[in-house]
């Protein structure tokens, strides 16, 4: 991953085989990724790298990133469960993320176009930093795949290995079992993580 922050405009995050390469998503968006950063800066925000894209600060804390996909770019607010979301703007990432914390575009007009309300949230959520208010911490239930609860119910040595994983691993096999379609798919994956479950670690631990 890149170290330096003119590195991602000039190159890409340096995650994939596209980095430093014409096919990388940073040269598609290129016009649109400079207003976003234009728009960042002008808001008072601190830029700094954080893994391999521009992140954006105020009083010590993680206010946006930038990001660069085949699809689109995006600008995606942490402490997302603060944002009051006036405009409805706001999106999910993925079906496991919990709050709409991102923005996405198509091209460097329609970052203009929002300029305002990118300005307002940015606002709003530099307010949140400043006044060291944090979201309230969300603890929901956590519901197992069967074939998980059944390996638990059969193999007390793994039922008390799970237990004791902080909720963050925990998480991590049922997100990892929920993506399986087949049943038997999950079974084989749970034999292949009972050592690593022993271990004290998360599914993507090495």
């Amino acid at each position: 991953m890149i170290s330096e922050i003119e590195d991602f405009f000039e190159k890409g995050c340096g995650r994939c085989a596209r980095f430093a390469t014409p096919d990388c998503s940073t040269r598609k968006w290129s016009a649109g990724l400079a207003e976003l950063r234009r728009i960042c800066l002008s808001a008072g925000l601190a830029e700094t790298v954080k893994w391999g894209h521009p992140c954006y600060m105020a009083a010590g804390r993680n206010i946006a990133i930038i990001g660069a996909f085949r699809g689109d770019f995006r600008l995606t607010f942490f402490n997302a469960a603060l944002m009051k979301d006036p405009r409805s703007v706001l999106e999910r990432q993925g079906e496991n993320t919990q709050h709409a914390n991102m923005i996405s575009f198509a091209g460097a007009t329609q970052v203009l176009q929002s300029e305002p309300v990118i300005v307002s949230y940015l606002q709003e959520a530099i307010a949140y930093a400043e006044a060291g208010i944090l979201p309230e911490r969300e603890d929901s239930p956590l519901e197992l795949p069967s074939e998980l609860i059944d390996a638990l119910d059969g193999d007390p040595e793994l039922a008390e290995a799970f237990n004791r994983l902080t909720p963050g691993r925990q998480k991590s096999y049922v997100i990892n079992l929920a993506s399986a379609k087949k049943s038997e798919t999950r079974v084989a994956r749970i034999l292949k993580f009972r050592d690593r479950i022993l271990a004290g670690k998360g599914a993507t631990e090495l």
